[in-house]
């Protein structure tokens, strides 16, 4: 598996990407970087941890018309460095209808791509 230096947020990141995948992966980047930095530039969250939980929420709820392929531990973006800040304790309240179903398990899918990718020392929830 190739790796990719990238920056999001002015932090850089080393991420494994799948043979033919650099586009894609860069485009996922520039996503993430615009989402995150748009939300720092606001003013009201301050601290990394928090920034990136917002943006992947946005992003999810942005994705959640479309259905998700499905993430394979082969070819999921792993992230080989990381640095992540006390994270607040989250908790999902309260129970879905029937429609939300997908949007949950979209977003269940995301989360736990994107703790993958952080690893043990960057769990979101």
């Amino acid at each position: 598996m190739k790796q990719l230096e990238v920056k999001i947020m002015g932090q850089s990141y080393l991420l494994g990407c799948p043979e033919g995948g650099d586009e894609r992966l860069l485009e996922a980047v520039g996503r993430v970087d615009t989402a995150m930095c748009r939300i720092r530039d606001a003013g009201k969250v301050k601290t990394r941890d928090r920034i990136a939980v917002l943006a992947a929420l946005n992003l999810a709820f942005d994705q959640s018309e479309t259905p998700a392929p499905p993430v394979s531990a082969s070819t999921a973006p792993l992230a080989a460095q990381a640095t992540r800040t006390e994270a607040p304790d989250a908790s999902p309240q309260g129970g879905a209808s029937a429609g939300e179903g997908s949007d949950h398990a979209a977003l269940a899918a995301l989360i736990a791509r994107l703790d993958q990718a952080l690893g043990n020392d960057g769990r979101l929830i």
